[in-house]
């Protein structure tokens, strides 16, 4: 029997990852780069999403490959950030080539964290470009805090004095040769559940009585009143592959990568939320979209929770490690 092996994400052939941080104004920039292209695809699910490029990833458009993908803080200021990506690019001579120019294309997707810590700290150009140079000597496996999942909350139904640290997750596996990988910022609207049990693993906490206030339960208490919820959201992540797709499969990876989402975030795909799923694939091996699908939405939920396991408590802000010595 074929069994998974988990593997670092930056194992998978063809890609870099790098980030960069804000630490003091709370927010933060990874990017994801496949110097020779890789096929692009990707799902929007989410009522509230703030993009980049993601017109062309249609199968029916004609650029087939995408250079780098990046997800970011700063709500819609964020996008600023890949045009330092751009830039990082340009200088390398990597881009599709229109005779005069190569052009990078450059995928984004954003979250909202401006209440986390300063509105006025964004991801920017100068952001994005060190995120790329930070690529080129990253070796590492860290998750929680850094990058584009720096500023990133959950559970914040009744708004951010109830919610608790979300982060950056990351996690891959190998079988056979072909290498599946997640990548998310994870900044929901509700809370974050490990499927095993059902159980929160952090959401809407009431900092007072230290307990889990449950997302769920909030909606169904107050069906017949008017909502109006904490709009500052939005979980955001890219499936990365060695396989070989065409965009099509590429984006069906990406839909069903989001079934990692709907396991672990409750509720997922709200109004409030902007939720984003790319895929990257570097086209090294032939393989089986339903089973990378399988796999991506596998790796998907687990590097979900990762991310909310690994955050530490932040600005005051508690996280699930941080929540035995919260006060």
């Amino acid at each position: 029997m074929n069994e998974l092996k988990e593997i670092k994400f930056i194992d998978i052939d063809g890609i870099k990852l790098g980030h960069a941080e804000d630490e003091i104004g709370g927010t933060g920039v990874s990017v994801v780069i496949a110097k020779d292209g890789a096929t692009g695809g990707v799902d929007v699910r989410g009522g509230a999403p703030g993009t980049r490029e993601t017109d062309l990833l249609d199968p029916s458009e004609m650029v087939e490959k995408v250079h780098a993908v990046v997800l970011s803080g700063g709500s819609a200021f964020g996008l600023d950030a890949s045009s330092g990506v751009m830039k990082y690019l340009e200088e390398r001579d990597i881009g599709f080539d229109v005779t005069v120019a190569k052009v990078p294309i450059v995928c984004q997707a954003v979250l909202f964290d401006l209440a986390f810590k300063d509105p006025k700290a964004r991801p920017d150009k100068e952001m994005g470009y060190k995120a790329c140079i930070n690529s080129e000597t990253y070796s590492g496996d860290i998750n929680g805090n850094i990058g584009g999942g720096f500023g990133a909350t959950v559970g914040k139904l009744l708004g951010p004095d109830t919610s608790m640290k979300g982060g950056l997750g990351t996690y891959a596996v190998e079988v056979n040769g072909l290498k599946v990988g997640a990548i998310v910022c994870v900044n929901c609207l509700g809370d974050v559940i490990d499927p095993k049990n059902s159980e929160i693993v952090a959401g809407a906490f009431d900092r007072s009585t230290k307990t889990f206030l449950n997302s769920e339960n909030i909606l169904l208490n107050n069906i017949n009143k008017e909502k109006t919820p904490f709009k500052g959201n939005t979980t955001i992540g890219i499936i990365v592959t060695n396989a070989k797709f065409t965009k099509a499969e590429a984006k069906k990876v990406s839909s069903m990568a989001h079934n990692g989402f709907a396991r672990t975030m409750r509720p997922a795909h709200t109004m409030f939320d902007g939720d984003t799923i790319f895929t990257m694939a570097t086209n090294k091996i032939e393989s089986d979209v339903t089973t990378v699908g399988m796999i991506s939405s596998n790796v998907m939920e687990k590097a979900i929770l990762r991310a909310v396991k690994s955050a530490e408590t932040l600005y005051g802000v508690p996280s699930l490690k941080g929540l035995a010595s919260f006060e």
